[in-house]
């Protein structure tokens, strides 16, 4: 069933191009898998497949159709959120 994005896919979508999302992508990884990646690795395709990986969905436009993929990027915003409030107390590069 072909699903038309919403408000959820968009803000996902915004997310994926916003270069300091996919940094923070970067270091998560690095802290969690404990990895050796360089700042700047991850694309926006690999933003997108990291959200639609973690929500359990194939595509962006299932998250305003689907109740627990849609909790599931919520989780990661605040997650995302959390991580530039630390980033932002420090050096401030908007």
């Amino acid at each position: 069933m072909e699903h038309k994005g919403g408000p959820l896919a968009r803000r996902a979508a915004m997310l994926c191009q916003d270069s300091q999302f996919r940094l923070y992508l970067d270091r998560r990884r690095r802290a969690k898998f404990n990895m050796d990646i360089p700042d700047g690795t991850h694309t926006e395709l690999d933003a997108r497949e990291f959200i639609t990986q973690a929500c359990g969905i194939e595509s962006r436009a299932e998250l305003d159709h689907n109740q627990a993929a849609a909790a599931q990027f919520r989780k990661i915003m605040q997650a995302y959120g959390r991580y530039r409030h630390v980033t932002s107390s420090g050096a401030h590069d908007d």
